[in-house]
């Protein structure tokens, strides 16, 4: 299931916003070093580079240290959103905009099924389709490593020389979830429930500069960080029964021209496809 909504403006100044999206510039020559999201004023995930030619990134940093769950809408998204037009969604929009940056964001209602992957292990993004077009890091003689397990969900074409991958990450490691929260989701979803977690997320379009590894194509990469929901993704993962996440995709944030950014919705609405290497 995937529905989505018109963009709209959400959002509150960045001296109000919890979250915020930043760039940390060189003490010396002034450019541009990373692209960050921030919480709290603290350096939260280090975001694939602006060139669009680096390799795709999420990488937790120090700041990523809590979830940002809201008691006053938490009985409403232990439910199932029905939909875009739901009576609560207004509400869930509103509550979670006031933690936002001021801007525009694409609403997305998406049902995901989620699977759990640790880096370097076997799944991992960054250790197997990004090594497989941009290589090993050229200084450490590794793979990019994001600091932080997280879900894959889902991956489709996008033309033949383009492929989506979608990561639903965590704020905070599943390590740190109450175990008891986690079992009584997996119970509810076992009955038929489908809880609604809540994100805000980018859409990184990346193609190296050059060819020089196996397979060259452009990488679609699809994030929500998870603002609400840790339990509910995690038992979602481990029961392998599917949750709602309601995406709320900083247009003005994400690595991608309106072009793409248009044709996304209907992207991601085709079938699950695995990457077909050519030849």
């Amino acid at each position: 299931m995937i529905e989505t909504g018109e963009p709209r403006s959400l959002g509150v100044s960045a001296s109000e916003a919890r979250l915020r999206f930043t760039t940390e510039y060189q003490k010396v020559g002034g450019g541009p070093r990373r692209r960050l999201l921030a919480l709290d004023g603290e350096p939260a995930f280090e975001l694939s580079f602006y060139c669009g030619s680096c390799p795709l990134l999420f990488r937790r940093l120090e700041g990523s240290n809590e979830t940002l769950s809201l008691e006053a809408v938490r009985e409403r998204l232990t439910g199932t959103l029905g939909g875009l037009a739901d009576d609560g969604v207004p509400d869930v929009l509103h509550a979670f905009g006031a933690l936002l940056p001021a801007g525009r964001y694409l609403p997305m209602l998406l049902d995901v099924e989620p699977r759990l992957v640790l880096p370097g292990q076997q799944g991992d993004y960054f250790s197997d389709e990004q090594v497989s077009t941009w290589g090993l890091d050229q200084f450490w003689g590794l793979p990019e490593h994001p600091r932080t397990p997280y879900y894959r969900t889902f991956e489709t074409a996008v033309d033949a020389d383009a492929h989506l991958y979608e990561f639903v990450v965590p704020m905070v490691p599943p390590i740190r979830n109450d175990r008891d929260r986690v079992a009584d989701y997996a119970r509810l979803m076992e009955r038929g429930t489908v809880p609604t977690a809540v994100a805000i997320s980018t859409l990184d379009v990346c193609q190296p500069a050059l060819d020089l590894a196996d397979d060259y194509f452009v990488h679609w990469g699809l994030t929500h960080f998870l603002l609400d929901g840790h339990h509910k993704v995690e038992a979602a993962a481990t029961a392998g029964r599917p949750v709602r996440l309601l995406s709320l995709l900083a247009l003005d944030e994400s690595l991608a021209g309106a072009e793409d950014r248009a044709r996304l919705a209907a992207v991601r609405a085709r079938p699950r496809t695995p990457r077909v290497v050519p030849g």
